[in-house]
Parts: C-alpha cells; structure tokens; sequence
C-alpha cells in the first residue's frame, strides 16, 4: 500500500519527529497539512511551519503549512476545513503535538498542568473528533497517537504525574476511539519509542553531546509509523505499538543506522513496559529501575 495522494493531517510538525514523519509520508507523494504553532523562529528551536513545509516538498510531497493551536476548537476546526478544502480530503491524522515539563507535584504550577493537560489529551481528543467525519469516507483511515502503552506501574507517576496523566490521557483516547470507531473501519493506533529520540527537547534536558550518544533519531519513529498506516486499517487497530517491534516485523534486524553516535547502551524512554524492554535485544539503561 502506499501514501500517493492520501492526505495526512499532522499536529505539531514543525520539527523533531513530527515533521520525519511528514517528510517520510512525502517520500510516498503524501498531501501533508502541517497544524503547528510556530509560524515565527523560535530563539532557542529550530524551524517553523514554512521551513518544514519546504523540506516536505523537497521531500517528495505537497504541503500546506496553518498555524493552528490544538486547544482550541475554533483554530482545529479552522485548520482542518482548510486541510480539505486545499487537499480534498483527510486520511490519516496523526496526533504528534505534545508539552512536557518533567517536574513532581510541588514544583508544577497549575499553568503548565493546564498546557500539559490541554495540549496533550484534550488536543488529541479534539483534533480526533474534528477530523472523524473526513476520516470515514476514506479507503484506509488511520488515527496514530503519539502515545505511550497504557502501563500503570506507579514509578511512570511518581516523578512526574501531571506530565504522565497528560500523556496516558493521549493513550486513553487510542483505547477507547479504536473501539468506538471499529465499525466505521477507522484505525486508531499509539506508537511510542523503545529508547529516547533525538530532539531539541531531549537535547535541551540532556545536552548535546549525552543526547547524540544515548538516542536514535526520529527517523526510527518515522519509519514505523509509515508501516503502521499502510497496514488494512480494519486489521490493524487498538494496538500499541513500540517503534523497534513495528520495525522488526517488517524484517529490519539492524538498528545502527537510527543511532550512528552511539557507542554503548541507549537510554529507555518513558513509560516502556517491562516485558518490551525485556523481548528487545537493544542494550539500554533506565533512570527508573
């Protein structure tokens, strides 16, 4: 199956591992609309919502970059009537927009809870909603979270709850969307990463050269998640997929090139469950235990 001429509606993919995803769905010849915020360099960011439309072209696809903040509804609504007016249609929506403050319970103010909370499980909700009824006349309609597996162990809470309950928020909506709209034969599938992926925001916690050695590129999500919406989508729903086991069942063996700086153990991203860590054979180190 491929993504010629389908139409991805993308949140938050002005950088990092939205816009690879983009720029690999374009590789396909994928109409892309980029819903993102940054339509202004950013001091400490690199690119904005035209720049990573010109890589998507460059790439292969078409693009039309909105300045749309999935909180609120009216700039959703607004971004996605623009999305089909300009492309004709809505295949696949993939909800990458996420905030993340990595703080415990004294140390969040209620503000960034409401960013967290707001952006992250009230925006995939929403976005999800707005673009359900595009997404039904499709042939092959595919909703993918960005989310993590729905893992209660309490040690994904205790350092960080808002940040968490914001992210399982986003899990939430593929457990329960994917059977609700089962009958409509529309996808709605997670993909989270087995180690940490190299983006502004890893490299800003972890600096430069700890994040270079310790972490694959976006291109790995990338790569998975193309696999996953080229799937039968009324054959493939309610899963949640590690990225690593995604690329493995499609016969990839050798991970090096996802990590070319690395010269020892990757480190676990959040909220990998035991059992995944435990069926890899990637040699990687947690801050959890």
């Amino acid at each position: 199956m491929t993504l010629a001429g389908k139409t991805v509606f993308i949140t938050g993919g002005s950088r990092g591992i939205g816009l690879a995803i983009a720029k690999r769905f374009a590789g396909d010849g994928a109409n892309i609309v980029l819903a993102a915020k940054t339509a202004e360099p950013h001091p400490k960011l690199p690119g904005t919502i035209y720049t990573a439309a010109e890589e998507i072209e460059v790439a292969g696809g078409k693009a039309l970059p909105l300045v749309c903040d999935v909180r609120f509804e009216d700039q959703v609504s607004g971004a996605v009537a623009a999305g089909v007016d300009h492309f004709g249609a809505i295949d696949i929506l993939v909800n990458n927009a996420s905030a993340i403050s990595l703080t415990g319970t004294l140390a969040t103010d209620l503000k960034r809870y409401d960013l967290m909370n707001e952006i992250n499980a009230r925006g995939t909700f929403l976005t999800t909603k707005i673009c359900l009824p595009h997404l039904v006349k499709s042939t092959n309609p595919h909703v993918l979270n960005l989310a993590p597996p729905l893992d209660l162990d309490p040690k994904w809470f205790a350092p960080h709850v808002a940040y968490t309950i914001a992210k399982m928020g986003m899990s939430l909506c593929t457990l329960g969307h994917a059977r609700e709209f089962a009958a409509d034969g529309v996808a709605v599938n997670s993909l989270w990463p087995l180690t940490a992926i190299d983006t502004a925001a890893i490299r800003n916690l972890l600096g430069e050269a700890t994040a270079a050695g310790a972490t694959r590129t976006p291109q790995m999500l990338a790569d998975a998640a193309y696999f996953i919406v080229t799937r039968p989508a009324r054959e493939c729903t309610g899963n949640f997929f590690i990225d690593e086991e995604v690329l493995r069942a499609e016969g990839v063996s050798d991970f090096t090139r996802y990590s070319p700086n690395s010269e020892g153990a990757l480190m676990l991203d959040f909220f990998v469950p035991d059992d995944a860590v435990r069926r890899s054979t990637t040699k990687v180190e947690s801050a959890y235990g």
